[in-house]
């Protein structure tokens, strides 16, 4: 998900961003396939526009607050999720821009170096750096909502929602970790490596079924993802070049997507479902897995008319543009929802009291939508500099040496746990003075430090000058 546009729009003083990015898009080599980005922008803007769309809160007769999910209360939105689901996309463009990026730094590797620490530890900075400062404002503001006396189960619905995006990044950076042993079982088994993936997630659906085995189907985090990701590295080795053969995948995932969901246990939403006892995301099940591969025969059975679109110099400066902030984006677009929500709140519940689903309700969207864009851009313009090597207490500090492989797989290990306690627990503690789980907050700063970047390196850093 990162921004893998040679360069960043942001990063040149003078003109607006605007120019700045058009700068970079015109820099860009003629040999770059533009449509890896576009896909990686298009995609973050489906899941904002889906995300403002299903989170819809509303004041029930009594004056309470409802957490509404619009799948719930309207079961055909579900529908919508077939398109709205985008993450296998991510892992389509991460399997793309890992398997470059990787590739070329084996090759750039003297003999007998090992490559894979630093690698890895700048994808973990790029991808966990921008974290940091969503994580520590929605600590501080959990901390002082709960000294103001606001009822302890609104703060935790108020920063779960709002933190909603940080799983994501646990499983990415577990999927990018295993990047150069899946890279290299595709270098040796071709398609093989893919279809032995999805092998796995067959049989951990078989268990979880069938079997009734509790718990293994968390197993499909690795399997589902991984599978996905693979059909990236085909992707940059040509297999998908033939729009033909693209539309072959495209029909063979709808026709599993189908018969999963119609004969199969599978729910028709492939996202969470508020009641659901089955959920085809988490974890992920073998129906999101045919999801992936009919979005990935879709998406690159088009590839050549969009990447002929993106010659237009306009259209790749917007991407250029949506690139150099799409972490920003992704982490604060609904930080922007809630605080629109917390704002209507405090003013009496105007707006709030329409039931989600109505005519009303879908005639006062674009309203609702210019508010939570009018928040989300200030959002980016403060904090899209965590993109661009900034932490907390001022540029990143660089490595000097390779960062050790225990201390690399600590580091990660801690960093994804925090992230994932984000999501499953919420950093908002339901008991406590502070109202914070401050162990969730602090985990991912301890594996950034020990990867080595991060505000906690950087304190040691200027604490030993």
């Amino acid at each position: 998900m990162t921004a893998e546009v040679s360069g960043n729009p942001t990063k040149k003083s003078g003109g607006g961003l605007w120019a700045k990015a058009r700068s970079m898009a015109e820099m860009a080599p003629p040999e770059r396939n533009r449509y890896v980005d576009f896909l990686r922008a298009f995609s973050i803007l489906a899941v904002v526009i889906g995300h403002w769309l299903v989170a819809a809160p509303y004041i029930d007769s009594d004056g309470a607050v409802q957490g509404g999910h619009l799948l719930g209360i309207l079961p055909w939105s579900q529908w919508l999720t077939w398109g709205f689901q985008v993450m296998p996309i991510f892992f389509l463009v991460g399997g793309f821009s890992n398997g470059m990026s990787w590739a070329a730094t084996v090759k750039k590797a003297k003999p007998g170096q090992s490559s894979y620490s630093g690698w890895f530890a700048s994808r973990v900075q790029r991808l966990i750096n921008p974290v940091f400062p969503v994580l520590l404002v929605w600590g501080v503001i959990a901390f002082f909502g709960t000294m103001a006396g606001i009822e302890r189960g609104i703060v935790r619905m108020a920063t779960e929602l709002a933190l909603i995006p940080v799983w994501f990044l646990a499983v990415y950076l577990l999927v990018t970790a295993l990047a150069p042993i899946t890279h290299r079982l595709w270098e040796r088994f071709g398609l093989a490596s893919f279809f032995g993936l999805v092998a796995g997630a067959i049989a951990v659906d078989l268990l979880t079924f069938l079997g009734g085995v509790p718990y293994i189907n968390f197993i499909n985090f690795l399997f589902v993802w991984l599978a996905v990701h693979q059909l990236g590295y085909a992707w940059r080795e040509g297999h998908f070049d033939s729009a033909g053969k693209a539309l072959v995948w495209f029909a063979g995932g709808l026709a599993a997507l189908a018969l999963l969901v119609g004969i199969g246990p599978h729910p028709v939403a492939m996202i969470g479902v508020p009641g659901a006892e089955i959920t085809n995301s988490m974890p992920p099940t073998l129906a999101l897995l045919a999801l992936g591969v009919m979005q990935t025969g879709l998406a690159l059975a088009l590839q050549k008319p969009a990447r002929r679109m993106l010659d237009n110099l306009s259209i790749w400066t917007g991407v250029v543009l949506m690139n150099g902030m799409i972490m920003t984006v992704y982490l604060w677009h609904l930080t922007a929802f809630v605080l629109v929500m917390i704002a209507a709140w405090l003013l009496g519940g105007v707006g709030l009291d329409v039931v989600p689903g109505t005519t009303e309700w879908w005639l006062a969207r674009p309203i609702w939508f210019a508010l939570y864009i009018a928040l989300t851009l200030p959002l980016i313009m403060v904090f899209s500099r965590w993109e661009r090597g900034y932490s907390i207490f001022g540029p990143t500090a660089e490595r000097d040496r390779p960062v050790p492989k225990p201390r690399l797989v600590l580091g990660l290990l801690l960093i994804c746990l925090g992230l994932a306690m984000t999501a499953a627990i919420s950093i908002a503690s339901p008991e406590g003075v502070t109202g914070v789980r401050l162990w969730v907050v602090a985990l991912p700063f301890v594996g950034a430090a020990l990867v080595g970047f991060g505000p906690v390196r950087a304190i040691l850093v200027k604490a030993a000058r």
